[in-house]
């Protein structure tokens, strides 16, 4: 089984990677722009879209209102790139917005900052994914027509690429993240050269529509708050901003200085295509309308159903290069792509970010170590688990997942900077030298504006989005925030529990004496084998149990112990209702009750098979006894193995299971000049478990015990 499932591993995920060769998979700039900021890049693809669609309710007058959306997108996009600049110099060890919330504000800051930013990763992927679909879907219906089921297959792949590495990953998302770049600007370049050099006039396919008005003549309040949900629609260009705060280990060295140097490259980035694109939209005359079916008109008419709504980005590259053309074709399929690939700052931000809070032990322990490509695996696939959830629960549908998008990734933001200021404020206080007191001074005042800008953003985006979908958000990271919590107090009960006493106690303390009980069903030989391991032992007490269960056989087996001549005193527990588990938990307490300073030892005879069908004949009983026992304090339970020859051809598989390796798995030299590799530690935060201990099943192949060979003080037969 172990062979069949390693083959399509390491053809789907590649070898595995030995840990001293973390140091390889770090990024250059290069590499760590498409890896960390592909999803503001990207969201240039719809966020135009968002703008001009809240606009469309009060007609295309209102598109005149969008310029200056995009210069207040622009001015926040710019306050949070210095902020964020801040941050990467003085946390450089990746915790990002967690870390400093929970440095500056307190640990219940720096959880609520977790969780918000664990429901936008969540998001992120939900959102890119679903936006990458429909960008498709206009050019092949059958991907419109399947939306759930194709958006499902692309996070697959997505995380097949990730489970990969992120160097690996990155190489791959580099190609169409850039490509997708430079056929913007090109766009941008080239339509202002035809219209300011040239004097063309470059229309889009919906420049003729015209827009049916939900709210004609809006002004005053309502004008206002209009105004405000388009702006923060525009917003969707921040999300992943955070990332590269929550990326900086994963940088070449100096690790600080080329993350904020990526930071400033790519706000730069971002907001040129963003104000290109809403310029480009108003000059093409791009309309767009939330019900596109009975809003737009044609000739006085509404479109009908049968209309299909593309996107900005589409309809301006339409205008510019011309419908069919080779650019305008390029374009097109670098946005889709890239749409899809958006979704890697959330894989390699989730990951990275619950690995830091299962360290704190806010999460499972299990998603603190990494995979066999020093990737963090589990963190992986439990993001992309979640997002498959949202998609299918939301029909893959873009414009229902946005209204829950960029709450949480505010609440980290204005958490963030309020808590820069602190540290800053911390630092003035001991800091002596006057250079280095005008530096913090400014960092100080850029994060102060930060985050009065991001605070008033976020009280913008719960008022305009909240009835639209923002409480799912909210909720979220609510239950995000309980379960955090909840985790944590167990990890520390459970830590308060079994820490070791300075003062001696009844785990110290020897026990008084040692009961030894050796269940049985009948004589042959695992219980000729346990009862010669019980003699081992020299407990103070010890005897067989058995129950009646079927008297003759009962009294066979008295009958055979006695001709045997067996120095073991055998007791034998009725059963009127044939019961086998309550007759021997019974005793065992009674045991204990007697004398409670005296330990129980329950020795179980087990037989050890070969294969995994032949579980379902042996060992039940034990099974239940086993499970019975462990609950009951001052009883230890020990398996006695007893190999059947069908073991020996498990043990041959296992044999060739460890010196067989799967194509790539491993690079060899010629045997003679291979060099010993020393043995690496499993990463593991918890010390393994030996294999041989007394209380294990004696092989790998009866794992799926404990349960002795139905023999265990049962009359069953096996």
């Amino acid at each position: 089984m172990s062979k069949l499932t390693d083959v399509p591993k390491r053809i789907l995920i590649g070898r595995a990677l030995r840990s001293d060769r973390l140091g390889e998979t770090l990024l250059p700039k290069r590499i760590a722009l498409p890896v960390f900021a592909s999803d503001p890049l990207s969201s240039v693809a719809y966020a135009p879209g968002e703008v001009l669609l809240v606009l469309s309710i009060a007609g295309v007058s209102a598109y005149h209102f969008s310029p200056w959306i995009a210069v207040a997108v622009v001015v926040l996009m710019f306050t949070v790139v210095a902020s964020y600049r801040q941050n990467v110099h003085a946390y450089p060890s990746g915790g990002g917005d967690y870390e400093v919330a929970t440095t500056n504000l307190g640990p219940k800051a720096g959880l609520t900052v977790a969780s918000a930013l664990l429901v936008d990763y969540v998001l992120t992927v939900a959102v890119s994914i679903a936006s990458g679909i429909e960008n498709l879907g206009s050019a092949i219906p059958f991907v419109v027509e399947h939306k759930v089921l194709c958006a499902t297959v692309v996070i697959v792949l997505l995380t097949l690429m990730n489970l990969r590495g992120v160097k690996e990953s990155g190489k791959l998302f580099a190609i169409p993240t850039y490509v997708f770049v430079g056929g913007v600007f090109v766009m941008i370049l080239w339509g202002a050269f035809r219209g300011l050099v040239l004097g063309d006039t470059m229309r889009a396919p919906t420049a003729d529509f015209h827009i049916r008005a939900e709210h004609q003549g809006l002004a005053g309040f309502a004008l206002v708050f209009l105004l405000l949900r388009a702006f923060s629609s525009g917003c969707a260009a921040l999300t992943g901003v955070e990332a590269i705060s929550n990326g900086v280990p994963a940088f070449r060295k100096p690790k600080s200085k080329n993350a904020a140097t990526t930071l400033a490259a790519m706000g730069l980035l971002a907001v040129t295509m963003f104000c290109g694109i809403i310029a480009l939209a108003a000059v093409t005359k791009v309309r767009m309308a939330e019900n596109p079916a009975t809003d737009l008109l044609h000739n006085g008419h509404p479109i009908g159903s049968g209309y299909v709504q593309n996107p900005v980005i589409s309809q301006v590259a339409e205008a510019v290069f011309g419908k069919g053309s080779f650019l305008f074709v390029l374009l097109a399929a670098a946005t889709a792509l890239v749409l899809f690939l958006a979704a890697n700052t959330a894989y390699n931000g989730f990951p990275l970010l619950g690995s830091i809070l299962a360290q704190d032990r806010y999460l499972p322990r299990q998603l603190h170590t990494r995979g066999d490509r020093l990737a963090f695996s589990n963190g992986i696939v439990l993001l992309a688990g979640a997002a498959a959830l949202l998609t299918v629960i939301y029909g893959a549908d873009s414009t229902r997942l946005i209204q829950l998008y960029i709450v949480g990734v505010f609440v980290s933001f204005t958490l963030s900077q309020t808590g820069m200021v602190r540290h800053w404020n911390r630092h003035l206080a001991v800091e002596k030298d006057q250079a280095k007191r005008r530096h913090m001074m400014r960092s100080r005042a850029i994060n102060t504006f930060g985050a009065f800008l991001t605070g008033l953003v976020l009280v913008v985006v719960l008022v305009t989005k909240f009835t639209h979908g923002a409480w799912v958000a909210l909720l979220g990271m609510c239950i995000f925030f309980a379960t955090m919590t909840a985790i944590r107090k167990h990890y520390d009960r459970v830590a308060e529990e079994i820490a070791a006493p300075e003062e001696p106690d009844d785990d110290l303390v020897r026990p008084s004496r040692v009961h030894s009980v050796v269940l049985i069903s009948k004589i042959h030989r695992p219980t000729l084998r346990a009862l010669a391991y019980a003699k081992l032992m020299r407990s103070d007490g010890l005897e067989a149990l058995t129950v009646n269960v079927d008297p003759a056989e009962t009294k066979a087996l008295r009958e055979e112990w006695e001709r045997r001549g067996i120095d073991v005193p055998l007791k034998v527990l009725d059963s009127p209702y044939r019961e086998v588990t309550r007759p021997v938990i019974e005793y065992v307490k009674g045991l204990r009750k007697e004398s409670p300073r005296d330990a129980v030892s329950v020795i179980i005879p087990e037989y050890v098979v070969g294969h995994w069908y032949e579980h379902l004949l042996h060992n039940q009983s034990a099974l239940r006894l086993k499970g019975r026992l462990l609950f009951t304090p001052g009883v230890m339970v020990t398996s006695v193995p007893y190999q059947l020859a069908s073991s020996e051809a498990a043990k041959m598989r296992a044999r060739r299971r460890q010196e067989w390796s799967a194509p790539g798995a491993v690079r060899r030299g010629p045997a003679a000049v291979r060099p010993k590799e020393p043995v690496e530690p499993s990463g593991s935060s918890e010390p393994a478990e030996p294999s041989g201990s007394a209380g294990s099943s004696g092989s790998a192949e009866s794992s799926g015990l404990p349960g002795s060979a139905g023999t265990s003080g049962s009359s069953a037969k096996d």
